[in-house]
């Protein structure tokens, strides 16, 4: 499942590239425009600029916007930001590997493949998908 701090950098990223500049936009209008608590969108987005995938300008006039290459990055980076692994159990991870302890054989195991298919099919959409493709596709 999808977390809240996932779901909310989404749609602030959606919120910042939506917009027909990129002048910085205040914490709070984004907040109120997308439903998200202040306090817990600071930490998101304070996340994504670390990252480099927003600027922040402090003082009057002052916010978050994104940088130039930002809309051209598949959604997967900011995923692995905000949420960690794509992968839904460990052992089928490409960047956080760990061995299940429950299982003697992952070569046998019907779940390590079946989520084997859904890491590929999850990650194939992520990684096909930029933030530009995102906002402008409705469905």
């Amino acid at each position: 499942m999808l977390s809240r701090k996932t779901k909310y950098g989404l749609k602030a990223l959606s919120y910042l590239a939506r917009r027909e500049n990129d002048e910085p936009v205040q914490i709070s209008t984004i907040s109120e425009a997308e439903n998200i608590s202040q306090k817990f969108l600071e930490s998101i987005l304070l996340s994504l600029r670390k990252a480099g995938y927003l600027g922040s300008k402090k003082g009057k006039g002052g916010g978050y916007y994104l940088l130039e290459r930002t809309r051209s990055t598949p959604i997967a980076a900011f995923y692995r930001i905000l949420e960690g692994p794509i992968a839904m159990v460990p052992c089928v991870s490409l960047n956080f590997y760990e061995r299940c302890n429950d299982c003697p054989d992952e070569s046998t195991c019907d779940v390590h493949s079946l989520m084997i298919q859904v890491r590929d099919n999850t990650l194939s959409i992520l990684e096909k998908t930029t933030l530009e493709e995102f906002v402008q596709n409705p469905s």
